[in-house]
């Protein structure tokens, strides 16, 4: 089944941008708006509230239902409370772990260092509080009100960083070690949207290269060994020559050669 874009954008244009996954959809806004254009409710995105639950019902020409409600108040323009996130900074351990969860990069911070939140960017999106293994970051009301304009503004600014934190991601996804503490994004649907709309960042597959996609741990492990050996002779053969270590060499020198021409 071929993907309608153009209508996919206008619901992704009415969707806050908050990269929450409250609707169900932990990798963002998009592969919500993707499914809603393919029949899914389209009441279900919390932080927009009954503005958008209602906006996407008259773009759709669907009934307009009640919004999935939010644990927050409800603000005079009808959406929940805007939240921010705050790092009780006495207490952080640097494990990284909501730097990795950040959907939009609005956390600074290094290994066994202190994170700080850059509150002007934060989505209020909550996922770096679960993975914090000290408990040590906050919600706090973010009091400041937005006109339409600035509304606007914000949602182009969160889409397009998101959209760098997940070229970025795909980036290093095949140097990555270690466990992944977020939602695995489906770059590849960004990947596709970018290239049928202009008006958003482009997103890029990343490819493994031949020499990685066909030699194996093993034999890595085994070329690693083969290249130690070698050193070794040759640095003991450089101080003295021995005819044993010399045919020893060349058979290493022989084998190595092989495995990488299979490779």
């Amino acid at each position: 089944m071929s993907l309608d874009f153009a209508l996919i954008q206008q619901i992704d244009a009415q969707l806050p941008q908050t990269q929450c996954g409250l609707c169900g959809h932990r990798d963002g806004c998009l592969p919500y708006a993707q499914a809603v254009s393919m029949g899914e409710d389209a009441n279900k995105c919390v932080p927009g509230g009954q503005p958008v639950a209602d906006a996407l019902a008259t773009l759709l020409n669907r009934p307009k239902f009640t919004a999935l409600k939010s644990v927050w108040p409800v603000q005079t323009n009808g959406r929940p409370q805007r939240m921010k996130a705050v790092i009780r900074e006495d207490e952080c351990i640097g494990c990284t772990k909501c730097i990795s969860a950040c959907p939009v990069d609005a956390i600074l911070g290094s290994g066994k260092q202190m994170h700080s939140v850059l509150t002007d960017l934060c989505t209020g999106c909550e996922l770096c509080i679960a993975p914090c293994p000290v408990d040590c970051i906050d919600l706090v009301a973010d009091t400041n009100t937005l006109n339409l304009e600035q509304q606007l503004y914000e949602q182009n600014d969160l889409r397009r960083r998101y959209y760098a934190h997940i070229q970025r991601e795909e980036k290093q996804r095949f140097a990555r070690r270690g466990p992944i503490v977020k939602a695995e994004i489906n770059t590849s649907l960004f990947a596709e949207f970018s290239q049928h709309i202009q008006s958003v960042p482009s997103i890029e597959i990343q490819q493994l290269t031949e020499e990685k996609a066909s030699i194996d741990p093993q034999t890595t492990i085994k070329m690693a060994r083969l290249r130690t050996q070698i050193k070794k002779l040759e640095k003991q053969l450089s101080v003295r020559e021995d005819l044993k270590k010399r045919e020893q060499l060349e058979q290493l020198i022989h084998q190595i050669t092989h495995i990488e021409a299979l490779s």
